[in-house]
């Protein structure tokens, strides 16, 4: 197990140079300047700019400006924006927020997810199941922002069961609503996918093994069904973690929550590199930890894979 996790961090090495090298890129040739935009509608002073790009050292080659960021990523440093604020005094007040939504979408995706997906897979053909299936493509369906809308609307403004927008992120009341818009999709993905794989596996030899010896029905249905059909589901709820941090723009958007993902678009919106590279760094680092657990939890669902 030790020299399968020291090979996996090595491996996510180059993973991640190569990562954070393309997003530097795909960031520096977006057009617009920021330092012209420190002057608004005000005429520029050349002069000025110049200074600014020096000290900012954005007047260096690109492999230069690349190489200086990771070198002060190493002893972590994310950089400044624009305005000479600390990234990561950006991103200490932002991924607090994001993380308690996304781990409140996961949270409900899983739960709700699994369940449905159990339920429709035990039932598969029944009426259950139908109406399952339905609500699934339904979600699947009708775009995010637009069932965002939908559910403030309703529930916001209508019902008020709740804020429609957010004013006060350490609040998790106030972030049930955006959490729902955000695992809805996820939410569906892992009910068909666990109905699937219930379905498959409740036709399998050690399945009605297990019945012949007449061991309990709840035993069958969490120690041998569930447990080995949670594979794939594991797999995609894994990779969802970073998606639903990554993906939180339009969500927090609506709901007007001060997460990354409202960071990740002013900083696009008014083309702060080190603001939107530092973002996807963090994120990067956070799909790769996701991964690597999933695959450890591979040998917990399933005894028979071994780790070498």
């Amino acid at each position: 197990m030790g020299r399968y996790v020291a090979r996996r961090l090595l491996q996510m090495i180059p993973v991640f140079i190569g990562t954070t090298l393309l997003i530097f890129l795909m960031v520096n040739v977006l057009p617009g300047d920021p330092v012209r935009a420190l002057w608004g509608d005000k005429p520029p002073d050349p002069a000025q700019m110049e200074a600014i790009r020096h000290q900012r050292g954005l007047d260096l080659p690109l492999w230069q400006q690349y190489l200086h960021y990771m070198k002060n990523l190493a002893v972590g440093d994310l950089g400044t924006n624009i305005g000479g604020r600390p990234v990561g005094d950006i991103l200490s007040q932002a991924f607090p927020v994001t993380v308690r939504l996304a781990l409140l979408a996961f949270g409900i995706e899983m739960v709700l997810g699994i369940a449905l997906g159990m339920l429709a897979g035990v039932r598969r053909g029944r009426v259950v199941d139908n109406l399952i299936l339905v609500f699934t493509l339904l979600v699947i369906s009708v775009p995010v922002f637009v069932l965002g809308y939908i559910v403030q609307t309703v529930f916001g403004l209508q019902l008020k069961w709740t804020e429609p927008t957010v004013q006060d992120a350490t609040d998790i009341t106030q972030l049930i609503l955006p959490a729902i818009v955000l695992g809805s999709l996820s939410l569906a993905y892992v009910a068909r996918l666990t109905r699937t794989s219930i379905a498959e596996n409740l036709r399998a030899d050690y399945i009605r093994t297990a019945v012949a010896k007449g061991l309990p029905k709840s035993r069958i249905m969490t120690r041998h069904l569930l447990r080995n059909s949670l594979i794939p589901v594991v797999t995609f709820l894994g990779t969802d973690i970073g998606t639903l941090m990554g993906g939180a723009v339009v969500t927090e958007g609506i709901f007007n929550v001060p997460g990354v993902g409202n960071t990740l678009f002013d900083g696009l919106a008014r083309r702060e590199g080190q603001v939107i590279v530092g973002t996807v760094t963090i994120l990067v680092l956070v799909y790769l930890a996701a991964s690597l657990i999933v695959d450890l939890l591979y040998a917990v669902l399933d005894p028979r894979i071994r780790y070498a």
